[in-house]
């Protein structure tokens, strides 16, 4: 079940809203578990187990930290506690990784492959894992107690607005609002419009750009316009996608009293691409800094230590983000772009103030540049395989010709050009919607109205389309 999808817009909301607000306060938080159970055992109810059992290990692991009074036994339970979620994670996502790159290696040396029955990854199990370490670090540094409420935990576990795909959110933020919270019909409103504009945003713009992105990706010699309409068009197809599924998810925990942490601030303007982790996909670059990056040092233990630090943590969250050398190249890509600019930024602090310069078209070229980078990254984000990231890079160098192909020229629709180059006056128009008239602003809002009704009957005429992070 998605939230783009019929069944859940006219089937299991209302119900569940409906359930929620008939259920008295005191019981709210079971209305949540039991519904969220029944939103992701839909899909498998084997892994609704799973979740369960993550769930019960990490409530059990703190309580357990909190009763210890030895800081080397808390360590030795912390460090339990998070081997164990690790090592499910490990085992469901990077067990078909690590045997598909063993028998690479062994029919490389001619001996026989492994047999053996690949994996299904569970949906979210990225997500709530995560959720379970912060948790268990954060009663480990003594940042909030456990919680003795089963139910509150289980139901903030589970919580399925972000269940999928986050934002990745730590419990201690979210306890005061399940012990208390505000509902009122503005709230609900706001989540509302909130809920349909990310409704919009997947169905109108990232699903509209879906077949122009696997189109290309699937080029045997993509042409130089070939490859940059693709790269582009997934750039902008990811950010909708993934955007428009926080904004829903932001939207539906409104609509029940949550106040969730923005995930998006117009990441596409950045000037750098720490710029960009600091406004690409918050609550994840957040996570990796407080439990990652700081856990490996930060910037405690000398420059050089600063530098492999940033390099490790986001080579380690592009293997977070799926089980695929790509993604461990990606990772690798902005890792090292961290680092360079660190250590460039700290060479120009030592510039004395009156050797700099202001330059008029800086930001200008700060902006393009670290969006080239950013787009050079999606390129091997999006690819199967490594080498088909070469084929797209040999054709956005013009390897393969300038002109467009003939094979995408064929498919090539005009809503797809059209969807393309409103996307693009989006991302750039959006960081100043604030600064409008709010007598104009509050006109054209109306228009996600019927651009609501427009994507809801877009989806009779269009096949299942999940969101892309799911995958993750």
């Amino acid at each position: 079940m998605i939230f783009s999808s019929y069944l859940f817009l006219f089937g299991f909301l209302p119900l569940f809203l409906l359930l929620y607000y008939l259920t008295p306060l005191r019981a709210r938080s079971w209305t949540i578990l039991l519904s969220s159970y029944l939103f992701y055992g839909w899909w498998r109810f084997d892994f609704l187990l799973l979740l369960f059992a993550v769930t019960v290990l990490s409530y059990g692991f703190a309580l357990w930290l909190e009763r210890s009074p030895h800081p080397k036994d808390q360590f030795r339970i912390l460090t339990l506690g998070v081997t164990l979620n690790l090592l499910t994670l490990a085992y469901f996502k990077y067990t078909n990784f690590g045997v598909q790159s063993l028998n690479a290696l062994l029919e490389s040396l001619d001996i026989p492959a492994l047999n053996w029955t690949p994996i299904l990854l569970p949906i979210g199990l990225s997500f709530f894992i995560f959720h379970t370490i912060s948790y268990l670090v954060d009663i480990y540094r003594k940042v909030a107690p456990p919680t003795r409420d089963f139910i509150d935990f289980a139901a903030f576990i589970a919580l399925f607005p972000h269940l999928i795909a986050g934002p990745v959110l730590r419990y201690n933020l979210l306890a005061e609002q399940f012990r208390s919270r505000v509902h009122s019909l503005e709230g609900f409103s706001r989540g509302v419009t909130r809920f349909i504009t990310g409704f919009c945003k997947k169905v109108l713009i990232a699903d509209t750009l879906s077949p122009l992105v696997s189109t290309v990706f699937t080029l045997p010699n993509p042409t130089f316009t070939d490859s940059w309409l693709g790269a582009v068009a997934y750039t902008l197809q990811l950010f909708f996608d993934f955007s428009g599924y926080s904004d829903m998810a932001i939207g539906l925990a409104l609509m029940i009293g949550f106040r969730f942490p923005e995930n998006f601030d117009h990441p596409y303007i950045s000037r750098s691409i720490a710029e960009f982790w600091r406004r690409w996909h918050i609550s994840l670059s957040s996570w990796l800094r407080e439990y990652l990056y700081i856990s490996l040092g930060g910037n405690r233990k000398g420059v050089g230590r600063t530098y492999l630090n940033l390099f490790l943590t986001m080579l380690l969250g592009g293997l977070w983000h799926g089980a695929n050398w790509t993604f461990v190249l990606w990772g690798a890509w902005h890792g090292a772009w961290l680092a360079l600019e660190r250590y460039l930024g700290e060479r120009k602090s030592k510039t004395p103030p009156q050797a700099k310069r202001a330059n008029p078209f800086l930001a200008l070229w700060q902006s393009a540049s670290t969006l080239l980078l950013v787009i050079l990254g999606w390129v091997m984000f999006r690819s199967d395989h490594a080498a088909d990231a070469v084929r797209m890079y040999q054709g956005m160098l013009g390897m393969n010709g300038l002109a467009l192909g003939e094979p995408l020229a064929v498919s090539l629709r005009g809503l797809e050009l059209s969807t393309l180059v409103g996307a693009i006056a989006l991302v750039y128009l959006a960081p100043h919607w604030k600064n409008c008239n709010p007598k104009y602003v509050a006109a054209l809002e109306w228009l996600i109205y019927p651009l609501f009704l427009l994507a809801v009957l877009r989806l009779s005429a269009q096949s299942y389309s999940p969101f892309l992070y799911f995958q993750f």
